[in-house]
């Protein structure tokens, strides 16, 4: 190597860790540990801002980035308003952590941090979908769900095609963990069956109906279940990489002489197969029994729970597949559950009954289709279920600044 070739090495050795160091001034430590005895992958981890004011001060939380600890890559991030007050409340970044384990982040600020932060391979979706009457539907790299909004319900109830008259929640069975929604809407404007045929991407085969679907929620009383027409209103509070949200606002519908008043928030975070539910009840008079649901449908499947531990499971033949279905909560809010089958239509299902707290019930829901290579069998789909209710009941303990 020649000085001068010497030279303009230093220089850009003493540049690049002249860079480095303002990019890392000011940092604050993040310290995660795992206090199972089980490795957990794509966990989110969740930085309230009020812990790093002094970063935003200088910085704006735009321009914030989470390193790794070990190997000071920057990972995917996520600023996150979750209340729509025009504020970022937290910011999320996920990571893969061992059993009994203790990772180290940073998170620090820089003027070009847009440029640094990497692009996630793989993201979170949801959207109103006016081209399919007035579907809202959701995804990550691992499912997708669907819910129907007020113009599907007034075609039915004017008697016109192409309406659907329900609360419940519907599956479209995905295999790849790019995003599909667009693209299969995209379509349906063209060919009205387009999602409901797997050109190797997945499909859309569920049927919902009256039924709950996967997680749609009711008032149960004396073997009758009583529940809201479609959404009426939405709002998207967040579209990703890592975390959706959106919220689903109801009419007030009847539950035997009672008038229910309901807003439902839905997230799902990327490695997920379950979204969470928010649900914020209230009602004129006490309510017996709210109770979340899954659809037994022509009652081929198997049903298999745990109310220790907070998991519900259905197990059933789809076309040439199989898939299960599952709620998940924690277990202080489970009252009962009942494998409930009758012979009319979409009205068996798997009952959960629920204990509301101060209004409001909260749990996770989804699926896990075999020919998505996720789960062959239904001891795996248990097994993905009893590990996420263990993860539910010892959250990652996160410290910023210790």
């Amino acid at each position: 190597m020649t000085n001068r070739i010497r030279t303009w090495a230093g220089l850009l050795f003493t540049a690049a860790l002249f860079t480095s160091c303002q990019q890392n001034d000011g940092a604050i430590s993040i310290t995660v540990k795992n206090h199972l005895n089980l490795a957990r992958e794509s966990e989110t981890v969740s930085i309230p801002v009020g812990e790093v004011e002094g970063l935003v001060r200088e910085f704006g939380v735009e321009n914030l980035l989470i390193r790794d600890g070990e190997t000071d890559i920057v990972l995917v991030s996520q600023p996150l308003d979750m209340n729509g007050d025009g504020t970022v409340d937290e910011i999320l970044f996920q990571t893969n952590i061992g059993a009994s384990a203790e990772k180290a982040f940073t998170i620090t600020g820089a003027a070009n941090a847009a440029a640094l932060r990497p692009a996630s391979e793989s993201r979170t979706y949801s959207r109103f979908v006016p081209e399919r009457t007035d579907d809202y539907t959701w995804e990550n790299d691992r499912v997708a769900f669907r819910t129907y909004g007020p113009v599907a319900q007034q075609l039915v109830e004017q008697g016109k095609p192409g309406g659907t008259l329900t609360s419940g929640m519907d599956a479209w069975l995905k295999r790849v963990p790019y995003p599909i929604i667009d693209k299969w809407y995209e379509g349906y404007q063209q060919n009205s069956n387009f999602y409901h045929i797997d050109r190797g991407e997945g499909y859309d085969p569920y049927h919902v109906g009256k039924s709950r679907g996967i997680g749609g929620i009711g008032v149960l009383e004396n073997d009758s279940l009583y529940v809201s027409k479609n959404f009426t209103g939405y709002k998207t509070i967040a579209e990703g990489p890592i975390r959706t949200v959106f919220e689903l606002t109801y009419a007030p519908w009847q539950a035997n002489g009672r008038t229910i008043t309901e807003t439902k928030r839905i997230s799902l975070d990327l490695g997920s197969n379950l979204s969470y539910f928010e649900e914020v009840l209230q009602s004129d008079r006490p309510v017996p029994n709210y109770t979340v649901g899954i659809s037994l449908h022509e009652k081929k499947g198997e049903v298999k729970a745990n109310p220790e531990q907070g998991w519900f499971r259905y197990w059933e033949p789809m076309d040439s597949a199989m898939l299960g279905t599952a709620i998940v909560l924690a277990p202080a809010a489970v009252q009962s559950y009942k494998d409930h089958r009758v012979d009319k239509p979409d009205q068996s299902h798997l009952y959960v009954l629920v204990k509301p707290d101060n209004g409001k019930v909260a749990y996770y829901a989804g699926f896990g289709w075999s020919e998505s290579g996720q789960f062959r069998t239904k001891q795996e789909w248990d097994e993905y279920l009893a590990d996420f209710a263990k993860r539910l009941a010892s959250p990652l303990d996160v410290k910023v600044g210790e």
